[in-house]
């Protein structure tokens, strides 16, 4: 790219004020990967890629073994890059819209069964940092949070006596979800003993030792050490506990829009995966119950 190009990534990155840090660094890296090819194809300006070259931009990825996934989350980059070019007037049209990946099949996420997921947020300890942790456990599991949802949540967002949490979302979108008597039980507990480890002003329900707001990491490692403490497999991490309650709501309600709805899934087909994993679970069921579900050795 021309230097005088440059400057357009980086002003779209800023525009990009209102997402986290994460996404916005995905972003960067999605559309260098679009220049980098541009400069191997001697392509100066943004204005000169077209639908074409778009193509050969994502073929020439799927060949380096890049998964349909990921070249789909360099396509809405891109998109979203050139929509920007577009408001800026630097550009005629999109040239990433209607471009579509190799489909690759969806890999189900991995979740806890109910038990492991009692054996899990249940935490006997009574020490203030395991009466916080249990209060964050349960609180993810209840209402289904992301990562950044839970360690973003602060204490006015918790309402005792309707027991609903407000939660600001991928996109900054708000939804309200419910707060199950448990982690009620749980937050209550760690209120008790949050008071006197906060600081100054601090108005995050969760934090550190040091009295601020707990960082992801911090959330990942203990929930980490807890799995091991409680005899389950050290890799469970907090989306894990996100996908047990999406998967134990479906399979009890059968309900897919109030799941959808619950977990703030803009589209119902991301939902829609949770309903693979209640398909294996009856599977499961109906191999392990059904007379005629399978056939002995000695009937071969």
């Amino acid at each position: 790219m021309q230097p005088s190009e440059m400057p357009l990534l980086d002003s779209f990155i800023k525009s990009l004020h209102h997402l986290s840090e994460h996404t916005r660094k995905s972003y960067q890296r999605d559309v260098t990967c679009l220049e980098n090819f541009c400069d191997k194809q001697e392509i100066n300006k943004w204005s000169d890629i077209d639908c074409k070259q778009i193509r050969r931009f994502v073929a020439s990825r799927h060949k380096e073994g890049i998964s349909g996934r990921s070249l789909q989350r360099n396509l809405s980059a891109i998109r979203s890059f050139y929509y920007y070019l577009l408001e800026l007037d630097k550009v005629k049209k999109n040239p990433a819209e209607g471009v579509v990946t190799p489909k690759t099949s969806r890999k189900l996420p991995n979740v806890l069964d109910t038990d492991q997921t009692v054996q899990l947020v249940e935490i006997k300890q009574q020490d203030d940092l395991a009466i916080r942790d249990r209060a964050m456990l349960e609180l993810i599991y209840s209402s289904g949070l992301r990562l950044a949802e839970l360690v973003s949540t602060n204490i006015n967002d918790v309402d005792f006596s309707d027991r609903l949490l407000t939660v600001i979302g991928k996109g900054k979108k708000m939804r309200n979800v419910p707060i199950g008597k448990h982690a009620i039980k749980a937050i209550n507990n760690w209120l008790k003993i949050r008071q006197y480890m906060i600081n100054k002003n601090e108005i995050a329900l969760f934090v550190s030792q040091q009295g601020k707001r707990i960082s992801p990491r911090s959330v990942q490692y203990r929930l980490k050490k807890w799995a091991v403490k409680q005899g389950l497999p050290s890799h469970v991490h907090p989306h894990m506990l996100r996908h047990s309650f999406a998967s134990h709501m479906l399979e009890s309600s059968g309900d897919l829009r109030a799941v959808q709805e619950l977990l703030g899934h803009a589209d119902i087909s991301t939902t829609q995966v949770y309903t693979h994993l209640d398909f294996q679970h009856l599977s499961q069921i109906y191999d392990k119950s059904h007379p005629r579900a399978y056939r002995k050795k000695s009937d071969r």
